[in-house]
């Protein structure tokens, strides 16, 4: 409960699988719809695990209906770690990858599509944590180059981080985005320049 995020309990789960699952991991396939949720405590869903130091805080323990299966899998294509991603039936029913899973603000939605149009999209990631010069920090988006990773933040300033990071680091306001899309493209290719570029797609 600690954890999860504002828009929790939600009406339907769709559920994107780890390694352990197989032809299906790092895909999401199945959804269900949420018909109930309690409350209870760590002690309650793993009995076996007593002694576990998180024993005693809560969970959401969800109800569900039956599994139903999309129509294709949604696959990731870094095979990235995810634990809550904010989405719609719509978007659901027509994401191809798991970006365009994300429900975000209009000028998170305008530099995605832009991406796209750039042939930038298949390099591309939303919502993204890099891990770099001893310093973790989450982008709106990461630009993954041949000689590292470009990340972008959109809104407000990202704050003080170290030089090597910022280095690696663009910083766009959504009065800019929404003026010209295509001008942000532009400061993102010179950038993944830097770093080696990309291989556009076909």
């Amino acid at each position: 409960m600690r954890s999860a995020p504002k828009f929790f309990p939600p009406d339907y789960v769709a559920f994107y699988m780890t390694k352990p699952f197989g032809s299906d991991a790092f895909s999401v396939r199945w959804y269900a719809q949420v018909r109930g949720h309690e409350l209870v405590t760590r002690r309650d869903l793993l009995p076996d695990e007593p002694e576990h130091p998180r024993a005693e805080q809560r969970y959401y323990k969800l109800q569900l209906g039956k599994l139903v299966e999309l129509p294709h899998p949604i696959p990731s294509r870094s095979l990235r770690r995810i634990t809550f991603v904010l989405t719609n039936g719509k978007r659901l029913n027509e994401a191809w990858e798991i970006n365009d899973l994300f429900l975000g603000p209009r000028e998170h939605d305008l530099l995605w599509r832009a991406l796209k149009e750039a042939r930038l999209a298949s390099h591309a990631e939303r919502d993204y944590i890099i891990r770099e010069a001893s310093t973790v920090y989450s982008v709106d988006f990461a630009i993954l180059c041949r000689e590292g990773t470009l990340g972008i933040v959109c809104g407000e300033s990202p704050g003080m981080l170290p030089r090597a990071v910022r280095e690696k680091l663009l910083h766009f306001t959504a009065a800019q985005i929404d003026a010209s899309p295509s001008k942000c493209i532009e400061a993102i290719m010179t950038a993944a320049n830097q770093l080696g570029g990309v291989e556009l797609d076909q």
